[in-house]
């Protein structure tokens, strides 16, 4: 497959020169992924589970159980499988994540071949940030901070006062605005998290028209003149337009069996945080939508779809 193939590198000083590729997987080719999920799936089907009890990504591997003996005892199963055949486990990089939503228990510790694994409030897993008690907070406070780098990054475009508003609007909604809401279709926000979004919106596209605070001019005006709807719409259209692709799905596809999945354990006290279930059902009320209408596409885009005015 790669008979006769040949890269170069690329680095700040120049270009090598080409040199064959005659040992591994081709970096950076499109097949190389594609090989390796083939491998892993070849070596590790029989001690596979189903989502969301196994996921794999490449060589990111994540293991979910209700107790931490049963992680460890998969976690050896899995160390073994894979030490048998060559590949190594990274000691270093591999974390255990405690999610204790009644607070009436205590962490297990895990350990690899004597090497204790560190427990870990949150993790990243494929561009998401995942906390142990269930709540966005964090991942939305980073998604802000990636919105206003990206914002950064073409701000000698969008603050220039020669570039007309409305295409100052474009840039914003192709590239900023994305950056801010990726992975929003599975938040459960709060109040405090949808006006912490707004906020960093409004500062945004008011350095983007040049006016403050000071000047008095409304924010319906500011997205007005800039074509750009509120940010927590457009959110919550993410998270509708996200539960009607789902409830679309077939009913063993792995995410309509996640979506009606039942966890056993007990709710602490006080008020029960807020789920991702209740935001879809405050967000359909508020459409006027109901479940009747998710087998029709165009029929659920049309009523749950937040468009920027034109």
């Amino acid at each position: 497959m790669y008979s006769h193939c040949s890269t170069q590198v690329r680095s700040a000083v120049g270009t090598t020169g080409s040199f064959n590729v005659a040992v591994g997987l081709h970096q950076g080719s499109a097949l190389s992924p594609y090989l390796f999920l083939l491998i892993m799936d070849a070596l590790t089907s029989d001690i596979q589970e189903e989502a969301p009890w196994c996921m794999l990504f490449a060589d990111d591997i994540v293991l979910v159980a209700e107790s931490g003996l049963e992680v460890q005892s998969r976690l050896e199963a899995w160390l073994h499988r894979l030490e048998s055949v060559g590949l190594k486990l990274s000691r270093t990089k591999t974390e255990y994540l405690f999610c204790d939503f009644g607070g009436l228990s205590s962490p297990v510790p895990l350990d690899l071949t004597g090497t204790p694994i560190p427990i870990c409030s949150e993790f990243r897993y494929l561009g998401s940030l995942v906390q142990g008690n269930g709540e966005v907070e964090r991942y939305v406070t980073h998604r802000i901070n990636s919105g206003w780098m990206k914002w950064r990054q073409v701000t000698g475009t969008i603050c220039d006062p020669r570039m007309p508003l409305k295409l100052k609007g474009k840039i914003y909604k192709s590239v900023i605005r994305p950056v801010m809401l990726y992975g929003s279709e599975c938040w459960a926000v709060k109040k405090t998290d949808e006006k912490r979004l707004h906020v960093a919106e409004m500062r945004m596209l008011r350095w983007m028209c040049g006016v403050t605070r000071m000047d008095k001019v409304r924010n319906e005006y500011i997205r007005g003149s800039l074509k750009v709807a509120l940010v927590t719409e457009k959110l919550k259209g993410n998270r509708l337009s996200w539960y009607g692709h789902v409830k679309r799905r077939d009913e063993t596809h792995v995410t309509k069996r996640v979506m009606s999945l039942h966890v056993d354990g007990w709710r602490g006290r006080g008020r029960p945080k807020k789920r991702w279930m209740d935001c879809v059902r405050s967000d359909m009320e508020e459409k006027g939508v109901s479940d009747s209408v998710t087998s029709d596409r165009t029929e659920w885009k049309k009523k749950t779809c937040c468009a920027d005015p034109k």
